[in-house]
């Protein structure tokens, strides 16, 4: 059996710039047996790490419908991740996973479906949203809610614009302060209930973002009657082993990084209020 805690080592094939503090990085493992064995669910994260410099948990953001490669849009905020943003194509990396839960898919197929993103909270939904748009016939209408601070901060820009030209699909961004030029909403994310109808028939919601943007989006979807079961997000914890040993994301009686990342708001409910996940 293969050691849990044993790394991939992988090279950086790209560097995409997202903003001013964030890129995504596609890389390939070094192992030809390993690139094609490699399997992962959209939602899913690895451990990311740079031998003597330290280890990180980082979303998974590329689809598994798109073979070969994996990405992980990373944004400088400590020592590791300041380091991997001085790393270039053709550097190593170390991973290891792919760890917890993952967002549904095949439960989901025939509905309507709600992205709700917010900052950085986009690149865990990228994985979904691509698998949708890679079975775009399964899925009824799409509609991606997406704010940031600024028009710098929208990650995936170009995938941005690819998404708004998919038949039956629409991209609303917003952001809290424009730049001249800024075509497009101005505020924070729940603000584009304004602009756009949210309906819940046959539909699901999945959000990721800021603990504090969530618990905002979340009120807005029960109060325009979605169910709680359909309302469907990620949590953001210290995920350290990343096998459930550790217990540093341990919520209630949950691991975030066993039991979620992905879960529920009819899950969260259950967890008691003095943990103050969203």
């Amino acid at each position: 059996m293969k050691n849990e805690y044993l790394p991939y080592k992988v090279t950086i094939a790209s560097i995409q710039k997202e903003s001013f503090d964030t890129n995504t990085y596609k890389v390939v493992f070094d192992d030809e047996k390993t690139r094609d064995s490699f399997d992962y669910r959209q939602g899913q994260f690895a451990e990311i790490s740079i031998l003597g410099v330290g280890e990180a948990p980082i979303s998974i953001t590329s689809s598994p419908s798109r073979k070969g490669y994996l990405e992980f849009s990373i944004r400088a905020a400590g020592s590791l991740t300041n380091k991997i943003h001085e790393m270039k194509v053709g550097d190593s990396l170390y991973v290891r996973g792919p760890y917890g839960n993952s967002f549904p898919y095949e439960e989901t197929k025939g509905k309507n479906i709600y992205f709700i993103a917010g900052g950085i909270g986009l690149p865990p939904l990228r994985s979904l949203i691509n698998m949708t748009m890679d079975n775009r016939s399964d899925f009824g209408h799409i509609k991606i809610l997406y704010g940031s601070k600024t028009p710098d901060e929208l990650c995936f820009k170009q995938e941005l614009d690819e998404w708004k030209k998919v038949e039956n699909t629409e991209v609303w961004l917003i952001v809290d302060k424009p730049c001249d030029g800024w075509g497009c909403s101005i505020g924070v994310v729940t603000e584009l209930w304004k602009d756009t109808d949210i309906h819940p028939k046959n539909a699901v919601a999945f959000v990721c973002g800021p603990p504090i943007m969530i618990k905002f989006v979340v009120q807005k979807l029960t109060q325009s009657g979605f169910k709680d079961k359909d309302i469907i997000m990620t949590l953001e914890r210290y995920m350290k082993c990343g096998i459930g040993k550790c217990g540093h994301c341990n919520v209630g009686e949950k691991f975030v990084c066993v039991d979620g990342p992905v879960f529920t708001y009819e899950e969260i409910k259950k967890i008691p209020s003095r943990e103050k996940v969203i």
